[in-house]
C-alpha cells in the first residue's frame, strides 16, 4: 500500500476534510484558520516584480554589510532561485545540512558558484543531515560535520557556523563544539561563531551568548510584541559588536489562512511584519525562507521601507485573530505539566511548518525523530494539564492530536 502523506490526505479529503477539521475545533473562533483560504486572492501587485534590496546594515564587527531582508534556505532545491536573489541584491544566505537532507546546501552552492565568494555571506550550522549535534559530540565529529558542509556547498570556508536551536546554557557553551570552532577558525574554514534559538529559554540563551564574548552573531526568533527583554539584549549586542539576525518574523505565517483577512491585508502582512522587525536599528537584518521567485518579489518589497500606522494596525489585527491559536516561541509554560514530557512547542512548530509554510516533508521528518514515548500519540487519553498551564488558552490536546494525525506517515 502506498504511503499517505499529509498533502495527499488533504487533497483527497476536499471539502469533507475541511469540514472534519472544523468539527474538531475546540473554540469556534479557530474556524478562521482553515487551510482552504488562498495565499493570494486576486492579482499580484505589479510593484512586487521589480522589488530588490534597498537597505544594507552592518553585521556586527564582521566587516560585512548584509541585505536587510535575506535568504533562508530551509526549502531550497533550485539554484535558479539563488541566482534571482543575487540579482535582486540579497547577499546573506542561511542554510543547514538538515534542510532538505543536504539538498539546500548543494543548491546554494550551485547558486553562488559564479559569484565572487567575498560578495556573499554563507551561514550554516553545526549539524548533520539527520539533525543537530549534541553538546557532548566529540571534537573530531563536530569538525567533520562542518567539513562535510564545505564540500557540499563547494566553498573553502563558512562565514558563520551556528550552534542551532539552542535550548540550554550547557549546549551553548559546549566545550567540544567551542574547541571544534577554534580549530576550524585557525585553519580558515570558518570565520565567525553564531548561535540561534527559538526555544523557551531564548532570552537567557541570548543574553549569555552576548555577554560571553564568544559569539560574533546571534540569530533570534523575533516578531511583533514578543520577548520584552530582547530589545535590551539587542542593544547590548550592538554595543559589543555582535551582529543580530532576526528569524521567525512572520509569527506563524497564518496570514495565508486567515479568512477574516481581506486580500489586501493578506498581501500586506509580510511587509508589515518585516518593517516592524527592521524598525529596531540594533537588528542587522532578517532571514526568511524563500523557495520560489514569487517570494523574492513579495518579501523584498519591504526592503528599506519605514513603518506606518497602517502597518501597526494590520499587525494588531493579525495578533487579535491568532491569539487563541498561536503557540508562542519562548513561552514553554505548559512543558513541566506534561506527564509524558511531550515537547509541545516543538510539535506545534512542526505543524506550523506544514500548515503555513507548505513544508510537509520537513515537518514529518522532524516529527518522526521524536521518541514515540514522548510524541503526541500520548495525548489522546490524557487529562491535558498542559491546557490549564497555558497562559494563552490554547486547545493544546486537540492541536497535538491533530498534529500527530497530520505529521505521522501512514
Amino acid at each position: 500500500m502506498a504511503k499517505l502523506t499529509r498533502r495527499k490526505m488533504l487533497a483527497a479529503g476536499g471539502v469533507a476534510g475541511l469540514a472534519g477539521v472544523a468539527a474538531t475545533c475546540k473554540y469556534q473562533t479557530q474556524l478562521h484558520l482553515l487551510r482552504s483560504t488562498p495565499e493570494h486572492d486576486g492579482p499580484i501587485p505589479s510593484g512586487w516584480a521589480a522589488s530588490r534590496v534597498q537597505g544594507y546594515r552592518k553585521l556586527g564587527s564582521t566587516g560585512f554589510d548584509m541585505s536587510d531582508i535575506s535568504f533562508g534556505c530551509s526549502g531550497l532545491n533550485d539554484p535558479k532561485v539563488v541566482h534571482r536573489a543575487l540579482e535582486r541584491g540579497i547577499n546573506y544566505f542561511d542554510t543547514s545540512p538538515d534542510y532538505s537532507h543536504t539538498e539546500s546546501e548543494r543548491a546554494l552552492g550551485q547558486g553562488i558558484k559564479a559569484t565572487t565568494r567575498d560578495k556573499v555571506f554563507v551561514a550554516s550550522k553545526f549539524c548533520t543531515p539527520s539533525g543537530h549535534l549534541d553538546s557532548d559530540t566529540p571534537v573530531d565529529e563536530v569538525v567533520k560535520s562542518v567539513e562535510d558542509s564545505l564540500r557540499r556547498i563547494g566553498t573553502d570556508y563558512l562565514d558563520v557556523v551556528h550552534i542551532h536551536a539552542v535550548n540550554s546554557i550547557d549546549r551553548l557553551m559546549s566545550p567540544t563544539i567551542h574547541e571544534a570552532f577554534d580549530r576550524l577558525k585557525e585553519t580558515g574554514k570558518v570565520r565567525n561563531l553564531g548561535v540561534s534559538s527559538h526555544t523557551p529559554d531564548l532570552e537567557t540563551v541570548m543574553q549569555t551568548a552576548v555577554e560571553s564574548g564568544r559569539f560574533d552573531i546571534i540569530m533570534v526568533a523575533y516578531n511583533f510584541k514578543h520577548w520584552p527583554k530582547l530589545e535590551q539584549i539587542f542593544a547590548n549586542a550592538h554595543q559589543r559588536g555582535v551582529g543580530v539576525v532576526a528569524m521567525k518574523t512572520l509569527k506563524g505565517a497564518y496570514h495565508s489562512q486567515l479568512s477574516d483577512f481581506t486580500p489586501t491585508e493578506r498581501q500586506s502582512f509580510p511587509q508589515a511584519a518585516f518593517k516592524w522587525v527592521l524598525s529596531n536599528q540594533d537588528v542587522s537584518g532578517l532571514v526568511v525562507t524563500m523557495k520560489g521567485f514569487e517570494q523574492i518579489d513579495e518579501y523584498l518589497y519591504a526592503s528599506g521601507q519605514s513603518m506606518t500606522d497602517r502597518d501597526l494596525a494590520l499587525l494588531a489585527h493579525y495578533d487579535q485573530l491568532i491569539d487563541d491559536h498561536y503557540c508562542r516561541p519562548g513561552c514553554g509554560d505548559c512543558l513541566d505539566s506534561c506527564p509524558s514530557d511531550v515537547p509541545v512547542n516543538d510539535i506545534l512548530r512542526y505543524q506550523m511548518y506544514a500548515r503555513s509554510y507548505g513544508q510537509e516533508r520537513v515537518a514529518m521528518t522532524d516529527y518522526a525523530r521524536l521518541d514515540p514515548a514522548h510524541n503526541a500519540s500520548q495525548c489522546a487519553g490524557c487529562p491535558a494539564p498542559c491546557e490549564a498551564a497555558c497562559p494563552h488558552g490554547l486547545s493544546i490536546r486537540q492541536r497535538l492530536t491533530d498534529a500527530h494525525r497530520e505529521l505521522r506517515l501512514a
